[in-house]
This record gives structure tokens, C-alpha cells and sequence, in this order.
């Protein structure tokens, strides 16, 4: 049963007597509850996004910046493989830390040579 529907049980139940309205409003209150520590343990749970972060590391500047959509990821790191079929480690090593549901960063690799700093972060 839909939030919507359970409001217009209780609404109909406060209309027919068969609960006073004190009664009611503490059963609206509770859904409201559940439904709010519903919703913000799916924000804690579900990273939303994928982020990698290219800085030069003599300037500190970033080079480039790319947001990923985390539903979009997995899609990413398919197509970035057969691009640079050398880093297979790498995308796997990203693969796993996703599925183990890590958060924060969780690659950081230097290219002394480029004087690149690669970030990665899940959000």
C-alpha cells in the first residue's frame, strides 16, 4: 500500500468514528516518520556520484573534471577499458571498491612524467 493510500485509510477511518482524531494524527505522524528514515537511509546508502579529477600537480590546477552519474558508472568503466585496454587493473580496482561500497576517494594515483594527479572519488 502507497503512503498516499495509507493517509486516506486513516482520513476515512477519523471520517467514519472508527478512530478519533488525536488518534489519526499520530498515525499520520508516523508515516511521515518512516517514510523521512526511509528516505534518508536510501541518501546514505546509495552513493550518486562518480567523480575523477585530473590535477596538474605543479600548479594544483585541475585539468579535468568529469561527474558521472553513479547509475552510469559500471557503463563507464566498460567503454574506458577498450579505450585504454593497459588500465584493466585499474578499472577493476574501481569496480570492486564500488561494489564493496566504499565512499570518499578511492584512487589516487601520480604521473610524475605528466606531473598528473588522478582522484577518484564515490559520493
Amino acid at each position: 500500500m502507497t503512503t498516499d493510500q495509507e493517509r486516506m485509510q486513516i482520513l476515512k477511518m477519523i471520517e467514519s468514528g472508527r478512530i478519533t482524531a488525536e488518534e489519526g494524527a499520530r498515525l499520520l505522524g508516523a508515516i511521515d516518520e518512516v517514510t523521512a528514515q526511509g528516505q534518508s537511509e536510501a541518501d546514505e546508502a546509495a552513493p550518486r556520484w562518480f567523480r575523477v579529477r585530473v590535477t596538474d600537480m605543479h600548479t594544483g590546477r585541475n585539468k579535468v573534471s568529469v561527474n558521472i552519474p553513479f547509475d552510469l558508472v559500471n557503463v563507464g568503466i566498460r567503454m574506458g577499458a577498450r579505450f585504454a585496454p593497459d588500465q584493466g587493473d585499474m578499472a577493476k580496482r574501481v569496480s570492486e571498491a564500488i561494489n564493496q561500497g566504499l565512499r570518499g576517494k578511492i584512487i589516487e594515483v601520480e604521473d610524475e612524467d605528466k606531473g598528473e594527479r588522478v582522484n577518484i572519488y564515490v559520493e
